[in-house]
């Protein structure tokens, strides 16, 4: 593609790319590898510069509109104007329902889809975890990490959230915000673009976008939580949302609406991110770890299965080739508990869903939990970096 920066060595060809998903795609990729988050790096840019009175007015921004800040900068009010402005397909019913069949499984099991099933795969991309090791957040504890990105998806999925100034929208700005924040710090400590890209570019935020959907989608839908076709395209619909907040370019998630569709495209992204390295190894362990507590309240099994229960979890959210890669053990035993246990839970859902009033009911109950969840909880780095 010319005048746009080579393909980074780490990371396929356009040529290989071209040959397997055609020429307009493979161009997408090289500008998505070499493409952070303009607006969130500009605002980062000004807080860097101005400080304290920047971070002060992207925070009043954020939480009360652009309207509401008298003379912005400008980089920050170019963030609001787009942030502030939503999509046409985000209409009432959207904002107020799309999120409502997340609700359907209870918390734990979004924990273990969260953890197990999009974290691990995130860490699997080279150019995260070298962000993570750059920036000093590898060896941050994983619980954290798992605590704070659970948060902030309780948050962004809470119905009605992700109107400006409501909860689910400050929290994923916050995100953003760190995202940009990370790559910023990431560059100035010498994180090898040539190798990888921008970092967290847009493709690793695609890619990420699809590890909290497509990959806990299929990981709950493997646990016995599967979704009809109907609320499986209400949950892509509101990421869609959540893709515009977070700064992924639309051509590359917008439009997605079943899990056929997500996996094309992930192959697409795939192909684009690079071979696991030790660090993604180091990651995947920590992460299950620092989960084996919650296996039992998913998925009514007994809690002596710990470790092994979730390991065997993971082998099937990830596949024999990756898990092996990821060194996660195998354990026939607990296979075979799983699989009794999580077709006892098709068994009970397929029940449940008979009884629309018990099913609503069901809903509500986990909508509630959730709610009450958030009110427990401590800080998160987002809240605390850059807003």
């Amino acid at each position: 593609m010319e005048g746009r920066p080579p393909f980074p060595t780490g990371r396929g060809t356009h040529a290989g790319a071209a040959l397997q998903f055609g020429d307009s795609r493979a161009d997408l990729l090289q500008w998505a590898l070499q493409t952070g988050d303009p607006l969130a790096d500009a605002v980062a840019e000004e807080i860097h510069v101005r400080g304290r009175p920047a971070r002060a007015c992207l925070d009043a921004g954020i939480r009360s509109g652009l309207a509401t800040v008298a003379d912005p900068p400008a980089a920050i009010a170019e963030f609001l104007r787009h942030t502030e402005t939503l999509p046409d397909f985000a209409d009432d019913q959207l904002l107020d329902t799309g999120s409502l069949p997340f609700y359907s499984a209870p918390p734990p099991v979004h924990i273990i889809s969260l953890s197990a099933g999009a974290l691990i795969r995130v860490y699997e991309s080279p150019s995260i975890s070298e962000v993570l090791a750059t920036t000093g957040r590898l060896i941050e504890g994983a619980d954290r990490r798992i605590r704070e990105t659970g948060k902030w998806v309780s948050t962004a999925m809470i119905p009605g959230g992700l109107r400006p100034g409501q909860p689910g929208y400050i929290a994923t700005l916050q995100v953003r915000i760190l995202h940009a924040n990370m790559r910023r710090l990431a560059r100035s400590r010498g994180f090898d673009e040539a190798r990888h890209g921008v970092a967290i570019n847009q493709v690793d935020l695609a890619r990420t976008w699809l590890d909290f959907t497509y990959t806990s989608l299929r990981a709950e839908e493997i646990m016995g939580f599967s979704l009809t076709s109907r609320e499986t395209r209400s949950i892509y619909s509101y990421w869609w949302l959540l893709a515009h907040l977070l700064g992924v370019d639309p051509r590359l998630v917008q439009g997605i609406s079943n899990n056929e569709q997500a996996a094309r495209v992930d192959a697409l992204l795939q192909y684009a991110t690079g071979a696991l390295i030790d660090e993604s190894v180091t990651l995947a362990a920590a992460t299950l770890n620092s989960i084996t507590d919650l296996l039992g309240a998913a998925l009514h099994i007994p809690e002596r299965l710990g470790s092994r229960g979730l390991a065997s979890l993971a082998r099937m959210f990830h596949g024999d080739v990756v898990a092996d890669e990821l060194q996660i053990p195998r354990s026939r035993a607990a296979d075979t508990v799983i699989a009794t246990a999580t077709e006892r839970v098709r068994s009970a859902r397929r029940t449940l869903r008979a009884e629309p009033a018990q099913w609503e009911s069901a809903l509500q109950k986990n909508l509630a939990t959730a709610r009450m969840s958030l009110q427990e909880r401590g800080s998160a780095l987002y809240e605390t970096s850059g807003s």
